[in-house]
């Protein structure tokens, strides 16, 4: 196998959930001198990139992209600790969690998973969040972007009430706050004070790069 089959391997496999052949393939491209970066920038991620376009355009749903993350996630456990020996440069840092009195964190999880693919450093909280995890990870972490996501409509409130404690504990200007989540809409996440909103994991990814150049180049 040349590198090339190994990368053109890595990407239809990856598109189609296979974690098996996709970790064995992450193996032997290792085992034959590939460099990680390779791996992820020339593989995976484009990869990963069709099949949120798939998503948006309606060709895959829910499912497809929950197995490809995952495909992708189990090369990515090899991959983390190697990229970081190389001093890869990470996009920016972006904590996560869902809010409280939310158990939700099948979006969540795969959102985490596109973000890391795309070069975040992710750092993620859980679920059941109150403001308090919050702002402890913002003081701990100095994330450029917060994600909350909530599942329920009756949970969605706590937005607002996480947004307002990070605004009083004097954070508010230190990061970006995006939002997401089944119920949530643009017009609600304008109304609880958030920066972003998206959809769906792909556009979450999207929307985060946007809002991180649009502040680097203010």
């Amino acid at each position: 196998m040349t590198p090339d089959d190994i990368l053109k391997g890595l990407y239809e496999e990856t598109m189609v959930g296979n974690a098996p052949a996709v970790l064995e393939l992450t193996n032997q491209g290792l085992q034959m001198g590939m460099t990680p970066d390779d791996i992820l920038f020339e593989a995976l991620i484009p990869s990963l990139e069709e099949v949120g376009a798939r998503f948006e355009r309606g060709d895959y749903f829910v499912p497809e992209m929950l197995i490809a993350g995952k495909a992708m996630s189990g090369a990515l456990d090899i991959l983390r600790p190697l990229l970081a020996q190389t001093g890869a440069e990470t996009v920016g840092t972006f904590v996560m969690g869902t809010v409280k009195g939310d158990v939700h964190d099948i979006g969540k999880n795969l959102v985490n998973i596109m973000l890391e693919g795309a070069g975040f450093h992710v750092i993620d909280l859980g679920v059941q969040c109150p403001p308090e995890k919050f702002i402890a990870a913002i003081e701990e972490h100095k994330p450029d972007i917060v994600g909350m996501s909530a599942f329920l409509t009756t949970t969605m409130p706590m937005f607002k009430a996480n947004i307002n404690a990070i605004e009083k504990a004097g954070l508010r200007d230190q990061v970006i706050i995006m939002v997401g989540g089944a119920p949530v809409t643009q017009e609600y996440a304008t109304a609880c004070g958030a920066d972003g909103y998206a959809a769906d994991a792909a556009t979450a990814v999207r929307r985060a790069k946007e809002l991180l150049a649009a502040r680097r180049s203010a």
